[in-house]
């Protein structure tokens, strides 16, 4: 039945007409077309897909068989608000699965729905949103918050309420008469603005235009030190910088008047006397005072941190603002592309690249000059180029970074591989869920065809007649879209189901034509090579792997953040030097290594070297470049079973060997993680893994069985306890039980805070805990001023 909300047929069929006249009528225009009419009507109404095909040449079966594919397209309404909730890797061993059961609880929501009974809010899982610094992590309407937990769910969901009408902080810059003092540079990406970088980034020009200071408040991309969020740095025109970290709005004049003088006598008084006076109601509280004091980058923890890494594809991290291509063009931007234009022909760029020793930086590594070479080399005049940003893996958010903060760097590498190629027309394929990413892209290549860097126009630019058009396709939801054949699969608006190869794209890619297809990361490094040659990139690194490697380091750290290292540094320098180790009173267990397709590095073996082959010697690979990092209170057999439920899901289901395989795996972990095990499962789940492995199609199958590979090798002892009925690390719900013990004061906290009401409220006296009620989502235990609640075991607590 249609609701009171749903779109008139006349006004579904009005829109499909506008949609389809605007982006085609051939099949390759269909996932736009679904995404377009998602965006309109919030849903796939059916009236609208029958409309699609009478005006197109797709077909009833094509249009089904995609819109059933891809995880985000809907066929039923959505609320007027959508929560996803993500559940990457550092979310879920953060508690992802706790925060989302909350969710459900407090908006009433029934097992098996998905969407109030107000039709509100509709909750949907997200495999990764690219902030997992910050995790568990939650957006609801492109509104990110960080950290949470399940008591802090209703705050989360009252603070939206309050400030559904959001608008974005204004960047253009004021206008004061004079020189400018200085710079504040204010990090505005996903993760900072989730931390409230944005709020920030409004009191610092409210305060410049109260006082009239003529300085610039100036946005900037990814300050890589995510940990220390909002970060804000002060650089006057004359004398050194300083940079603040945590910074809120309610500090930033104090701040700001430390490093400027208001104008005008009468201004400077009013606000010395203003912060006389805060001083005085604070009555100079040291720690307030701490809070407004400027980190030391040259020692501590900032230098700790900073030490070790390399800049290259993130050179000039925190400086520039992202989409200002004057600033790009006054720091060497595009110099790179005018070298290989004007002064290298094609062979030489690619042998420049091949010297380098540069591999891509996805997958397992393959030269990135013998790609360019074979492409170059394919026969026939149509050529294309794509840069592959879906970055499905959960625990990544190395490409949404890169694309956010160095869009021009990323455009300049695709210009360069363009011209040693021979394609004339590009593609950026970037997921959805990555809307400020596609944003800044979308805007950085207008100010590149305004110019004359890019399209037609760029021909009169350079005296080799060179061209790219460059556009952008977004994903639609499906993790296999990371391999480069379901990549064009999607591209041509079809199942993103990976193909037999050879064919290689580079000889037959997309609409059967050559196709050079790198990830984002590979594409940013490359301006920097043709800047500085191939030799100072080699200097860099191993004798196999070149360079630098750009990392999402999360999870269970003290220092998340984006980090850039050479290629050879030890996990046990990221973790403990540039990472700060674990927190205090835990141990550090492991690092989980390249997402799903990667394997778990145990702390015995950090010291093993970052490159291609080190990682794969102990069970690992490179891959995107997701650096988890797992303390001892994490499961590795939950953690496997976390992987072989997103391989099984994201499956494309085209061979038997991995839609069938993974299943059966997924099924032995649910056994293990329940207490149901049997005596021959580590066997058989070994011999599992080792056929999925050999035999599946395509990547996403044939390296599925790593993490549970890794596992088994590296913590067979955990496997062997789950199946006695014990979980050691007390993360698996159905083997564990929360007790109350005598240190219990009968604050009555965790009765407050109980999400399931577990826990009857008896003020001063011992509380206890309901076992049939408990979901063991940990809100008790966090919040016990006298950590008088412990977890046990249910052979423990006298289970069978």
């Amino acid at each position: 039945m249609t609701s009171p909300d749903e779109p008139t047929t006349d006004a579904q069929r009005q829109f499909v007409d506008q949609a389809v006249e605007h982006l085609g009528r051939a099949p390759d225009a269909l996932i736009p077309i679904l995404q377009a009419i998602q965006t309109q009507f919030r849903y796939l109404p059916e009236p609208a897909l029958r409309r699609v095909c009478e005006i197109t040449d797709i077909t009833p079966a094509a249009l089904t068989g995609v819109a059933t594919f891809y995880d985000r397209f809907r066929h039923r309404p959505l609320g007027h608000h959508v929560i996803h909730v993500c559940h990457g890797t550092a979310c879920h061993v953060k508690g992802a699965g706790v925060v989302h059961d909350a969710i459900h609880r407090r908006l009433n929501i029934p097992d098996g729905e998905d969407t109030d009974a107000d039709g509100l809010f509709t909750v949907e899982k997200v495999a990764c949103l690219g902030c997992c610094t910050l995790a568990p992590v939650v957006q609801i309407d492109g509104t990110t918050y960080g950290r949470l937990t399940p008591a802090t769910v209703p705050e989360m969901l009252d603070d939206f309420l309050r400030n559904a009408d959001r608008h974005a902080s204004p960047t253009e810059p004021l206008v004061f008469d004079g020189p400018s003092l200085g710079e504040i540079r204010v990090g505005l990406g996903s993760c900072c603005v989730a931390q409230g970088s944005a709020k920030v980034h409004d009191a610092l020009r409210r305060v410049l235009a109260d006082t009239r200071i003529p300085a610039t408040v100036k946005r900037v991309g990814c300050v890589g030190m995510c940990h220390q969020t909002p970060l804000v740095e002060i650089v006057p025109a004359a004398g050194p910088s300083s940079l603040y970290a945590h910074l809120t709005p309610d500090r930033v004049r104090r701040v700001v008047l430390r490093h400027f003088r208001p104008q005008g006598e009468w201004r400077r008084l009013r606000h010395r006397a203003a912060d006389l006076l805060d001083r005085f109601i604070a009555g100079q509280d040291a720690a307030q005072e701490n809070l407004c004091r400027p980190l030391d980058a040259h020692e501590g923890p900032v230098c700790e941190f900073l030490g070790p890494q390399r800049r290259v594809a993130t050179e000039f991290c925190g400086h520039h603002d992202p989409t200002d291509l004057d600033e790009y063009l006054r720091h060497d931007g595009f110099a790179a592309l005018d070298k290989s234009v004007n002064q290298m022909t094609p062979d030489a760029v690619i042998d420049e690249i091949s010297r380098s020793g540069l591999r891509g930086r996805g997958g397992a590594g393959f030269p990135t000059g013998l790609k360019w070479q074979r492409v170059h080399e394919a026969p026939g005049e149509l050529k294309y180029l794509i840069c592959n940003g879906d970055e499905g893996d959960p625990g990544a958010f190395m490409d949404r970074m890169i694309l956010e903060s160095f869009p021009y760097r990323v455009i300049e590498g695709m210009a360069i591989a363009a011209r040693a190629v021979g394609a004339r027309e590009g593609f950026f394929y970037i997921r959805a869920e990555y809307p400020l990413a596609v944003q800044r892209i979308r805007e950085a290549i207008a100010q590149c065809e305004a110019r004359g860097i890019l399209g037609r126009s760029a021909d009169e630019n350079t005296s080799k007649k060179f061209s790219l058009h460059l556009s952008i396709k977004e994903g639609a939801g499906a993790f296999v879209c990371g391999e480069e054949t379901a990549l064009l699969a999607s591209l041509e608006g079809r199942r993103g189901m990976p193909r037999l190869r050879p064919p290689f794209p580079a000889t037959s890619g997309l609409h059967g034509k050559p196709t050079l297809v790198n990830n984002v990361e590979t594409f940013a490094l490359v301006p920097w090579i043709l800047r500085h040659g191939a030799d100072a990139f080699a200097a860099l690194g191993t004798a196999k792997s070149k360079g630098t490697k750009v990392f999402a380091l999360a999870g269970k750290i003290r220092r998340g953040g984006l980090i850039e290292v050479p290629m050879g540094v030890t996990l046990r320098r990221i973790v403990d030097e540039i990472g700060g180790g674990v927190a205090d009173g835990r141990q550090f267990k492991a690092v989980q290594v390249g997402g799903p397709s990667g394997g778990c590095v145990p702390a015995a073996l950090a010291d093993t070297p970052v490159d291609y082959e080190a990682l794969v010697g102990v069970g690992a690979i490179m891959g995107s470049g997701g650096l988890v990092v797992l303390d001892d209170r994490d499961c590795m057999v939950d953690i496997a079973r976390y992987f072989l439920q997103f391989t099984q899901d994201q499956s494309c289901g085209r061979c038997t060997f991995c839609r069938v395989g993974t299943r059966r795996m997924l099924d032995i972990l649910d056994r293990l993680c329940t207490g149901h095990g049997r005596p021959t499962d580590l066997d058989t789940l070994e011999t599992l893994a080792h056929t999925v492995r050999d035999a599946s199609l395509c990547a996403l199958g044939g390296t599925a069985p790593n993490p549970v590979l890794s596992t088994l090798k590296h913590f067979r002892d955990e496997y062997e306890a789950h199946l006695a009925g014990r979980c050691p690390a007390g993360r698996c719900k159905a083997l564990i039980t929360y007790e109350v013990t005598d240190r219990c004061i009968g604050c009555t906290l965790c009765a407050q805070h109980c999400p399931a009401d577990a826990i009857p409220m008896t003020p001063y006296k011992q509380h206890a805990i309901d076992p049939q009620k408990c979901t063991r989502c940990d809100t008790c235990r966090e919040l016990c001023p006298t950590q008088a609640i412990e977890i046990r075991s249910q052979q423990a607590a006298g289970s069978p």
